[in-house]
């Protein structure tokens, strides 16, 4: 069990955090956002894999554009 909470922790670290910043906006539980992802990709065989990695994908984009500067010499 040592071995999967090491995995787990892992994967929660250098994911994309795509369950926690959808969370986050709802004011859910990213547990709950997990799980129903996870629910998504069984009853769809595979379409909420598919949407979390699109959101991933739409998620780094937006960040990479919408960016804070920090002064008006970043530009």
């Amino acid at each position: 069990m040592n071995y999967f909470y090491k995995l787990l922790l892992y994967l929660q670290k250098h994911g994309y955090y795509v369950c926690q910043r959808i969370a986050d906006r709802l004011g859910m539980r990213a547990k709950v956002v997990r799980t129903s992802f996870i629910y998504l990709t069984f009853v769809t065989l595979g379409f909420g894999f598919a949407l979390y990695l699109f959101i991933a994908f739409w998620m780094r984009i937006k960040d990479l554009i919408y960016t804070k500067r920090t002064s008006v010499f970043d530009l």
